[in-house]
């Protein structure tokens, strides 16, 4: 019997990952997660060869990820190998032991491939990502200009950390090497003052080491964003450390300690060629491209965010259909940009994921739940506005909450959050979140009214507890309320007035 779970083998220069994911969607969620580090590309600039100890090391844990994926019945896996296995002499006879021993069909992968794969995975994650995608995996660097969901340009470099450690003169020559090899890209210039969206495991553990520093609120990697001149001056200085020093360090993996200079190598001499204007870390690469570039272009062209967020919805919602109430908010949208107006829809989707918490920390563990979950096509501000207007939902009054990251909201937007927070209330009260019902009712902003339109049919919804709500949007928007019961029921295909910014009060 299919379960539609599919699974990926990573065997790169450093590490080898099995991941397995739910099903081929636009929002691949991974269920089961295992990294080894082998070290296969260790000394292979000097030998030509696969690293011993690391061959044995990645065979046998192959071996093990076999045997799990049986007892998973995965629909289907598939097993990549890049840079080590790509050049290696005895590349291919590794993967024929593979094949022998494990039962995987590995597919090496040339470098185009591979920077096309790890591009296409940043763009799962971040549709309108523009800039240069770096990936940097134990034995090369794919280098690709993106613009506007499109793949333009692309480099493979042989620069990954294990090779670069092989270099004689250690990071003095691996630096020299760096420069040489980042020079001969002369359109990455061209890209000065976009963001530079660095993929891979030693550089994550750059941004983790960042937020350490930094003391920052939200422990997530997917479009950590930091100035490239910050990052820049970090990684410089990582470069030089000992590695005694670096064991001291907040946020590094004592297994990445060794590698991690030659890393911040590669990120210092990039951000000095290309001038970008941000790192933006993400967490999507290879794996994740891999399993975008088998959907069908349709789906490729959904937004991330709200898709995963339908999704969930459609697990977590009582009642159900889940799009309704982003509809019946929809006259907030005049109040936002495109772009937090998305924030508004992935929070009405996501509005009911609290109703079996217990009712004291219903509002606390909605925010927690929703400022963590895996999910794409969301800044680290969205999440929490997000999250803060699910909280709101379930009563939190956010100018006084106590809530993890919520600092990273200016005023205005908490009040926006706030705002998106009282009309979910308002739309779960009228109705106790069953959707009919709510189609029956409107909610109306225009002048310095809000208005709660109800079919008379249905008239008997409302109530004391509503009329406490709608007042509580109104005080929030510095508006009246109003209730209308309409006789032949609120037409919903009537177009809602836009808000001049003017005549909204609390800074929305």
């Amino acid at each position: 019997m299919s379960n539609g779970r599919v699974g990926v083998v990573d065997i790169g220069s450093n590490s080898i990952r099995l991941v397995v994911y739910e099903g081929v969607s636009r929002h691949p969620i991974p269920i089961f997660n295992e990294k080894v580090l082998c070290g296969l590309g260790r000394g292979l600039s000097q030998t030509g060869r696969l690293d011993p100890a690391g061959r044995t090391l990645a065979l046998h844990n192959l071996c093990r990820f076999a045997e799990l994926a049986a007892g998973m019945a995965l629909d289907r896996i598939h097993v990549l190998a890049t840079a080590a296995v790509r050049e290696a002499e005895d590349g291919a006879e590794f993967a024929q032991q593979v094949r022998d021993r494990c039962g995987f069909a590995v597919s090496v992968i040339s470098g185009e491939e591979e920077a096309r794969l790890s591009a296409q995975g940043v763009l799962s994650g971040i549709p309108d990502a523009t800039g240069v995608v770096g990936d940097l995996g134990g034995g090369s660097l794919e280098l690709v200009a993106v613009a506007d969901g499109r793949i333009e340009r692309q480099a493979t470099l042989p620069l990954g950390p294990l090779r670069l450690m092989g270099q004689k003169g250690a990071r003095r020559a691996a630096r020299a090497a760096v420069r040489r090899a980042i020079a001969a890209v002369p359109w990455l210039s061209e890209h000065a003052g976009q963001s530079f969206y660095a993929v891979g495991g030693a550089w994550r553990s750059l941004a983790r080491m960042h937020m350490a520093q930094e003391d920052y609120p939200l422990h997530i990697i997917q479009q950590y964003a930091v100035p490239a001149e910050e990052l820049g001056s970090l990684a410089a200085a990582v470069a030089r450390e000992r590695p005694q020093t670096l064991e001291r360090a907040a946020g590094v993996s004592k297994r990445r300690i060794e590698s991690l200079p030659y890393a911040s190598i590669v990120l210092d001499e990039v951000i000095a060629a290309f001038q970008p204007a941000q790192v933006v870390f993400s967490a999507y690469g290879l794996r994740e491209g891999l399993l975008f570039d088998a959907l069908e272009p349709a789906e490729r062209a959904l937004d991330p965010l709200l898709s995963i967020c339908e999704d969930l919805a459609c697990r977590i919602d009582r009642f159900g259909p889940v799009d309704t109430i982003v509809g019946w908010t929809s006259s907030l949208a005049d109040l936002l940009d495109p772009e937090r107006d998305r924030w508004r829809q992935a929070a009405c989707l996501l509005s009911d994921i609290g109703w079996a918490e217990h009712p004291d920390y219903r509002a606390e563990h909605a925010y927690l739940r929703v400022v963590r979950l895996p999910i794409a096509g969301l800044c680290h501000e969205g999440r929490v506005f997000t999250a803060a207007s699910v909280a709101a939902r379930y009563g939190a009054s956010l100018a006084k909450a106590d809530l993890p990251a919520l600092s990273l909201l200016t005023s205005e937007d908490i009040d926006r959050a706030s705002v998106i927070g009282a009309a979910l209330r308002l739309a779960h009260t009228v109705t106790g979140g069953a959707a009919l019902p709510l189609g029956q009712t409107r909610l109306q902003i225009a002048e310095r009214t809000v208005t709660l339109a109800v079919n008379e049919a249905v008239s008997d919804l409302l109530g004391d507890v509503v009329n406490r709500r709608l007042d509580s949007l109104a005080k929030a928007l510095a508006m009246e309320p109003d209730v209308v019961v309409e006789p032949d029921g609120p037409d919903p295909s009537r177009a809602q007035p836009t808000v001049p910014l003017s005549l909204i009060g609390n800074g929305i």
